[in-house]
């Protein structure tokens, strides 16, 4: 049976790696505990030293927080204070769990507990199941989805997939507030929740998933953490034996942390103070999972005689950078507001932000796609650039854009790099090449280890330039090429270094979760890029309606808005180009404005909130036109009603289709099926996805209203300008009933 305390082979989900990670990849760990002090500016080694009693560290964007805690951490192990064993830090995502224990093995301090909590909890939970309650643990499931469909058909309630991922949300919500199916209504509407069915429905839905899940003898991931707070409730000689394991613990992104996850860090704790905390409440962007920074804002109070730590020397971004985050924090009303840190730049001035606006989203997709190609012709790696954007379903445009442009992107959570096929079958091939050494006829004229690294990886697919095309075929690709750059790196950082040596090394990183960078552009949710950064950023869609989001309607959804721009902001060290589009598609109306949150930031913007506003410079542009100068046009947006009922519309989907997804369709079935054989045509011979051609709503679209010319194609969402030329006259035909059956349309 496995200790609890023992650390678990995880393997990372895949993030950028900054380029000052990337060139301290395998630093020489300090010899002694005075050394690990050494490069920690006054705060940071405040943070280091403050080994007993309570710690709270409010530290801002850039800051180096990371940096602090897990120096902090080293120092008490290498000046013997901390016994490694003894020390559980938890985090809120694998990536970080798995930065950290990177950075503890880098200062010497190996041994070191970094698990997220739900994590740490699994394992203490599989490890006291036998005694605290006897028999097998039940299974647990990574997907609810498919559990909340059979709950419903149970209820004979039927749900649309939409419907499906948004009651699952709401079970979520549920369990980590600790609410129970029967509390259900009274707590969503306590919370100013705007729930996707009748709260009574969903309270039956979650009651009948219960008990879905109990006939099956399965648990979900919140049910780790429920079963584990209540074993630690209820056997005080288990929760002694794990208070024993552990002595000191250290919470990063505290602000995020859920009531459930505060409860069973109280369980752990038990009646000790040993505890560190990290977090900025600006950067609550998870208040929808249940997240709230009370905890952090009110540490203090808990812990009167706690240690409170400020870090606001930013050392990500530039002054320019760092003016236009503090600007928009400058304007924030609310409890987080009155807590909020004012920013200091460590880096040398860089240029001033640029703010661009386009006519319509596909413009503002292909002005990306352009600049972002001449960032890359200029010098500037892929992987250093990121467009986000608010929504995931924005991110089609751009990858289509990006495509086009012959740039290499990749999209934030996908899947874990060192769990994709080709990188476990590079890592057998690999293996095996290391195993025969100079047997292998693969390596008879490879002199070095890059060489090597090719030499065997080019029998999986690698090729000294990038297949065309932006799908699986060039995805596998990019992987390879990580492998590649990862070797290069290896090598000049450990000269005569050998294949196996490399093997040890990717071994040691998958078991770390340490992935190399894939170079390509990032495409990411401002949600799914917290915590990442990179030189270049371009912030997309940035209009009312967007940013802040049509549903933000309290005062707190649209400050959480706020912050999650402000997120997005600093995400960028060197470059930042925020943008929006005056309308949805080519020759729409030009109805939208920019965000209120540029107000007062923006060239030839005011503040509309009554607070003093920050002054920003920067270059602004009209983006077709290129001119500079005025403002845009403020006109008031027509919101889009269903064409059936009249209903006003929100969803990004159903106003591609301008009807409500429950309402009569009138599709023509029969030419759907042959727009999607056309466009599954279109994707094999593209190698890229079928979505990218054209989505599933937008073909729907498309067979609804049969148009006859293009100027009817054009209108509908999702057409736009360049697609009409590419697809255009294809799509007519199939429409007109002329196109050939197989035929795949290639321009």
């Amino acid at each position: 049976m496995d200790n609890p305390a023992q650390p678990s082979r995880e393997t990372w989900q895949h993030g950028c790696v900054t380029a000052a990670t990337h060139s301290t990849l395998f630093p020489q760990v300090p010899d002694s505990a005075d050394a690990v002090l050494e490069g920690l500016d006054p705060e940071q080694r405040e943070v280091a030293t403050a080994l007993h009693g309570p710690v709270c560290v409010l530290a801002g964007a850039g800051t180096g927080k990371t940096r602090a805690i897990t120096h902090r951490i080293a120092y008490g192990v290498r000046a013997g204070i901390l016994h490694p064993s003894s020390v559980l830090a938890v985090t809120f995502t694998n990536r970080a769990a798995g930065e950290m224990r990177g950075r503890l093995r880098q200062l010497g301090a190996a041994g070191v507990q970094a698990r997220t909590f739900h994590s740490a909890a699994l394992r203490q939970l599989q490890y006291f199941w036998p005694k605290a309650i006897g028999g097998s643990m039940p299974r647990l499931v990574d997907r609810k989805i498919q559990l909340v469909a059979d709950a419903a058909a149970a209820c004979r309630i039927r749900l649309e997939r939409g419907e499906l991922r948004d009651v699952t949300a709401e079970i979520e919500w549920s369990k980590v507030t600790q609410t129970v199916p029967a509390d259900y209504a009274p707590a969503a509407a306590k919370a100013g929740r705007e729930t996707p069915r009748d709260p009574a429905e969903i309270a039956q839905l979650y009651a009948a998933y219960e008990d879905v899940k109990r006939e099956r003898s399965v648990i979900d991931f919140e049910d780790v953490l429920l079963l584990t707070v209540a074993v630690l409730q209820d056997r005080h000689d288990i929760a002694e034996q794990v208070r024993a394991q552990y002595q000191h613990f250290v919470v990063d992104e505290y602000q995020d942390v859920s009531p459930l996850q505060q409860r069973l860090l109280e369980l752990w704790l038990g009646e000790r103070d040993s505890l560190c905390v990290v977090g900025d409440a600006s950067q609550t962007i998870y208040s929808f999972t249940g997240a709230t920074p009370d905890h952090l804002l009110d540490f203090r109070t808990r812990h009167p005689g706690a240690t409170i730590v400020k870090l606001v020397r930013d050392y990500r971004s530039t002054p320019q950078v760092v003016h236009l985050a503090n600007g928009l924090l400058a304007q924030a009303r609310g409890r987080a507001a009155d807590h909020r840190l004012e920013l200091v730049s460590q880096r040398a001035p860089g240029p001033e932000p640029v703010y661009t606006e386009y006519t319509d989203e596909p413009a503002e997709a292909e002005g990306a796609a352009r600049r972002i190609r001449e960032l890359i012709d200029s010098g500037v790696p892929a992987a250093e650039i990121a467009v986000l954007f608010r929504t995931n379903a924005q991110s089609e445009t751009y990858e289509q854009a990006l495509a086009d442009a012959g740039v290499p992107y990749q999209l934030r959570g996908a899947e874990r790099f060192f769990d994709r096929p080709e990188v476990r079958k590079a890592g057998v091939a690999l293996r095996g090449a290391a195993r025969f050494g100079g047997n292998d006829s693969l390596l008879d004229d490879a002199v070095d280890l890059p060489s090597q690294v090719r030499a065997v990886l080019s029998g999986e697919g690698w090729t000294p330039q990038p297949p065309a095309g932006s799908g699986a075929v060039r995805e596998r690709w990019e992987s390879l090429a990580a492998l590649v750059n990862l070797a290069q790196d290896f090598a000049a950082a450990r000269p005569g270094a050998t294949l196996a040596d490399l093997v040890a090394e990717l071994d040691e990183r998958a078991g770390a979760q340490h992935a190399p960078t894939v170079q390509g552009v990032t495409l990411a949710s401002l949600h799914s890029a917290k915590g990442l950064e990179w030189d270049v950023v371009f912030l997309v869609g940035v209009a009312e309606g967007m940013m802040p989001i049509t549903y933000a309607k309290t005062d707190e959804q649209v400050e959480e808005e706020r912050r999650l721009l402000y997120v997005g902001v600093t995400r960028a060290r060197e470059r930042l180009h925020v943008s929006w589009a005056l309308s949805r598609s080519p020759g729409g109306r030009p109805s939208r404005r920019p965000s209120r949150f540029l107000d007062g930031l923006r060239p030839g913007s005011t503040a509309t909130t009554g607070r003093t506003a920050v002054g920003g410079t920067g270059g602004i542009e009209r983006g077709l036109s290129g001119t500079r100068g005025s403002a845009p046009r403020r006109t008031q947006r027509v919101p889009a009603r269903c064409r059936v009922c009249g209903r006003t519309l929100t969803d990004a989907g159903e106003m591609k289709l301008m009807r409500c997804d429950d309402c009569p369709s009138d599709m023509n079935e029969g030419l759907y099926e042959r727009l999607r054989e056309w466009r599954a045509g279109q994707a094999r011979s593209s190698g890229q996805p079928a979505f990218c051609v054209f989505t599933d709503r937008t073909l729907m679209a498309i067979a609804e209203a049969a148009p006859e010319d293009e100027h009817e194609l054009a209108r509908i969402p999702g057409v736009g300008m360049r697609k009409l030329t590419r697809y255009g006259a294809d799509v007519l035909a199939i429409c007109a009933g002329q196109h050939g059956e197989g035929d795949t349309g290639q321009a």
